[in-house]
């Protein structure tokens, strides 16, 4: 059985294609057989913040998919996400992982009591966390993104959230339950995609109640990471930016999901809110998402920005952004894992605005600039407390 010190890291969509990379990437780590490229926390100034080993994290989570992960690590071999000789290298961690997957919601389910789905799903993370003997447990979700969820009163307040799931009242999305059960089972939550999860005020006063922290929305893996980092350089220079468009062309089971327009409305809402947030809301900013399976595992996105310069000089920049979004992802889930284990140990609750920087809509604050967002973020860490207050 793990020592004290292990930390558990589940996964809702733990079968899925980042869930699957990130445990294999993890195990690879572990075993010394590649390096930690793409690893943030790996950097020199997080060298000094206690950061809990990427060797003792402990994997789980929830997932409907009934692949298992050595089928699913061989299948992102074959479409060139890992090394081809990886998965059998790595096949030990990949069966301990496995060992600790359970069901997810079904559809069909979130028509039932959900005070019943919350309290399986909370006893599901209590269980791993007894059998494996962890420290603390980090919830990542990174499944799917939902279809857009409107709000409702019963988000407000915990009292009202609280009243209206024993009556039965369908008031949380899938996403949300999963946060809830998390919460309410004292592990930390962290919303790597732009569904509802965490995102309900009542969801907020559960985590202050319970005292643990959590981090979010969707990941900041690729365009909009570079769109964060290359904006501030017209807001610095006085340059006026009349639009900025995006086209995003995608395949894989992200892009299948988000060829349902109510799924793509959540996630075109999310990669808007950056821009804005640093060029202000009078700028053009049209975005697209397109599914194409035969883009596999990867997407591209084509960006074409308009700018005025002195004297009204009209001018355009353009680029393009290939990448594995997957690859991408996992050593960030790697990172916010660490992190937020760290926070909890230190005692920390409520949202981590620090993390903003791994975020396209991060939690607590309006800072979208990349170069600010980092600096806060290794000013945080640095200065974590060694032990917990009293």
């Amino acid at each position: 059985m793990p020592s004290a010190d292990k930390t558990g890291l589940w996964l809702i969509g733990g079968r899925g294609s980042v869930a699957t990379t990130t445990i294999v990437g993890a195990a690879a780590l572990r075993d010394g057989l590649v390096q930690p490229t793409g690893l943030v926390t790996e950097l020199p100034p997080f060298a000094s913040a206690a950061l809990p080993a990427v060797a003792d994290l402990v994997f789980g989570g929830h997932d409907l998919a009934e692949t298992p992960l050595t089928d699913r690590a061989q299948a992102l071999a074959q479409a060139g996400v890992i090394p081809p000789w990886l998965p059998q290298a790595v096949a030990d961690g990949l069966a301990e992982a496995e060992s600790n997957l359970q069901p997810g919601i079904s559809p069909d389910e979130l028509g039932g009591p959900p005070l019943g789905l919350v309290r399986g799903l909370q006893g599901d993370l209590e269980a791993f966390r007894a059998r494996n003997g962890l420290s603390r447990v980090v919830v990542v979700n990174v499944s799917s993104t939902e279809a857009f969820a409107a709000p409702d009163p019963a988000h407000e307040r915990l009292p009202a959230l609280e009243d209206a799931l024993a009556r039965g009242q369908p008031v949380l999305s899938a996403t949300g339950i999963y946060a809830y059960a998390a919460l309410a089972a004292g592990c930390s939550y962290v919303d790597f995609t732009p569904s509802l999860g965490t995102h309900v005020p009542a969801l907020f006063e559960l985590a202050r109640a319970r005292g643990v922290p959590y981090a979010g929305n969707d990941g900041k893996t690729g365009e909009t990471l570079l769109k964060t980092a290359l904006a501030p350089v017209f807001v610095s220079r006085a340059l006026r930016v009349r639009s900025w468009t995006a086209s995003n062309i995608l395949g894989g089971g992200d892009g299948a999901a988000l060829a349902d327009p109510s799924r793509a409305r959540t996630k075109l809402d999310s990669k808007r809110r950056s821009l804005e947030g640093i060029l202000g809301d009078d700028v053009e900013l049209p975005v697209s998402i397109q599914y194409v399976a035969d883009m596999g595992e990867w997407k591209t996105a084509w960006d074409h920005i308009s700018f005025e310069g002195f004297l009204g000089t009209r001018m355009r920049m353009q680029f393009i952004w290939e990448g594995c979004d997957s690859a991408l992802a996992a050593p960030l889930v790697l990172d916010l894992a660490r992190l937020v284990a760290r926070a909890h140990e230190a005692g920390l609750g409520g949202p981590l605005a620090e993390l903003a920087f791994f975020f396209k809509d991060p939690l607590g604050t309006s800072e979208h600039r990349l170069g600010q967002q980092f600096a806060l973020l290794c000013e945080w860490a640095t200065a974590l407390p060694v032990e917990a207050p009293a």
